[in-house]
């Protein structure tokens, strides 16, 4: 991944991003040196968007294996139990 100064970035604004969309390159924002932001290709950030709603699914199942497992309580019992 290419690294770029913020500053630079805004100064190449449009070459920036027709490094991105165009070539594919993932580029790194900076500020002083370090990291801030990335800009990435519309089908990495897809691609992204579909894990992250795999691991959703996988994390619902989990939990409703779980709640198949242990059971679960009524709102007034978990109030009850927070003391309130």
């Amino acid at each position: 991944m290419t690294l770029l100064e913020s500053t630079k970035a805004k100064d190449s604004f449009s070459d920036t991003l027709n490094r991105t969309a165009y070539a594919k390159e993932r580029i790194i924002l900076t500020r002083h040196g370090k990291p801030l932001a990335a800009l990435v290709p519309l089908e990495d950030l897809a691609l992204l968007e579909e894990l992250e709603d795999q691991a959703d699914v996988e994390a619902a199942r989990a939990a409703l294996a779980e709640a198949e497992e242990k059971g679960t309580m009524s709102w007034e019992e978990f109030k009850a139990s927070l003391g309130r």
